[in-house]
């Protein structure tokens, strides 16, 4: 059974900077692309980023302009979304996904995590 677990959210002021971390279980995470979601409320749910199988390649959503990088850890099986300079429309339930590859449409990943909420605010 594969499960992706979400852990690092919390509540920031504008600026800061925070790391979201996805830890994978139950197939080998090296053979799967990994991406990062968030939706707030009201809103649709977008793609953050995401990166390959091996971590040679990223994508990230246009709004991302240089303050976030994916990566991950194979040997570890954990994914991570660094996130800098934290704006408050950066809140959000954050969620990692896993998919057999890289894009920016959610519905090419088959497994979702719970999320984890980001809030950014003074």
């Amino acid at each position: 059974q594969v499960q992706l677990v979400e852990s690092g959210g919390r509540l920031v002021q504008p600026g800061d900077s925070l790391t979201l971390t996805c830890a994978a279980s139950g197939r080998d995470f090296s053979n799967y692309a990994m991406g990062w979601f968030r939706q707030a409320p009201g809103k649709e749910r977008e793609f953050v980023g995401g990166i390959n199988y091996s971590g040679a390649v990223t994508y990230y959503g246009s709004f991302v302009k240089g303050r976030f990088t994916v990566s991950r850890d194979n040997a570890k099986n954990t994914g991570y979304l660094q996130m800098n300079s934290l704006k408050p429309e950066d809140t959000a339930i954050y969620t990692c996904a896993q998919g057999s590859s890289l894009d920016l449409s959610q519905y090419e990943y088959d497994y979702w995590g719970q999320g984890t909420q980001v809030t950014v605010s003074s």
